[in-house]
């Protein structure tokens, strides 16, 4: 199911976003992890699982390496709109078909992001912007939330065994236009926000 794709929640979502997060291993969601009493003694506390290998490690690690590609986001977002420094952050934009629903998706190593917007009454929301309703508040959690995790980067994909044989755009040659029609994300927001 492709961002936007579909209706699911947004723990749901994100949930699945924490597997390439995790080289391929899901983990059941965990909304609490300890509870104490009043004087500070903890009554029950979640203890980590190994949990289960739903993709191999090299299928997360190739969807992180696209998700990961700077150059890849320049067209849509600019050069430094998702750029935190030398941390790799992983990102995915989604709209769902009707324009009711919009996401954004993001993960380190040792966090998953996601956040969800939409009309609570169902109805279509700005056209044709709508994926980059979220990113300001996106970003802005994220600039909050990354100091509070370690930082670390992610495994690279394994090289491929014969790269001369994947279709052009798998080997990184693009055969499209070197210039973009697309608005700038600072006069789309700006637009957004008048």
């Amino acid at each position: 199911l492709v961002l936007g794709g579909g209706e699911v929640s947004p723990l749901e979502l994100t949930s699945a976003y924490g597997v390439f997060a995790n080289d391929g291993i899901r983990k059941p969601i965990t909304p609490i992890l300890r509870i104490e009493d009043a004087s500070g003694t903890i009554l029950e506390e979640y203890e980590d699982t190994e949990g289960e290998q739903v993709i191999t490690k090299q299928t997360a690690r190739l969807i992180t390496s696209i998700l990961t590609d700077m150059e890849a986001r320049i067209p849509a977002y600019g050069r430094n709109s998702f750029s935190f420094g030398s941390q790799q952050v992983a990102i995915k934009t989604g709209t769902t078909n009707n324009f009711r629903d919009v996401w954004i998706m993001g993960y380190t190593p040792n966090i998953a992001v996601g956040t969800w917007g939409g009309n609570n009454d169902n109805t279509p929301i700005v056209k044709k912007v709508a994926g980059f309703v979220l990113a300001p508040l996106w970003r802005a959690y994220m600039d909050r939330a990354l100091p509070f995790v370690r930082a670390e980067n992610f495994e690279p994909p394994a090289p491929e065994k014969n790269p001369e044989e994947l279709k052009p755009v798998l080997r990184g040659f693009w055969q499209g236009s070197s210039t973009s029609t697309l608005p700038s994300v600072h006069s789309i927001l700006n637009w957004i926000y008048k």
